[in-house]
């Protein structure tokens, strides 16, 4: 198992558990996705960010 430092959405909490021992939020990880110089889905992923008007 690996130990990935994990962040409540709600109060800001950092945490290692799966969800918020203070709220009971589920938590996300706090680390950013790994870069790819070789992106396989990187052109879908910014179509949809740009169909959706996240950008």
């Amino acid at each position: 198992m690996k130990l990935r430092l994990r962040k409540c959405p709600k109060c800001g909490r950092y945490t290692l558990k799966e969800k918020c021992p203070v709220c009971g939020t589920e938590t996300v990880s706090a680390h950013p996705p790994r870069f790819s110089p070789e992106d396989k889905w990187g052109e879908y992923r910014r179509r949809a960010k740009l169909e959706l008007g996240l950008v």
